[in-house]
């Protein structure tokens, strides 16, 4: 991972300030990246049985119909 100058001269700065270290405050960026970007998880799922051919309901029936 390579940052510009500037961005490492701003964190030293402000990992002074609040007496963290560089490293640290990159980690909390990053982890609030992620939970920003991060999919839902309805939005993860949606779509799954598309490809398959039955719905959920069908598979269900299907599956019940092997007890």
């Amino acid at each position: 991972m390579d940052l510009g100058d500037a961005q490492v001269e701003a964190l030293d700065r402000l990992a002074k300030r609040r007496a963290r270290s560089r490293a640290s405050l990159v980690r909390e960026a990053v982890d609030e990246y992620l939970r920003r970007h991060r999919l839902d998880d309805g939005e993860e799922a949606f779509g799954l049985w598309s490809g398959r051919g039955i719905d959920g309901l069908g598979f269900e029936d299907e599956a019940r119909k092997e007890w």
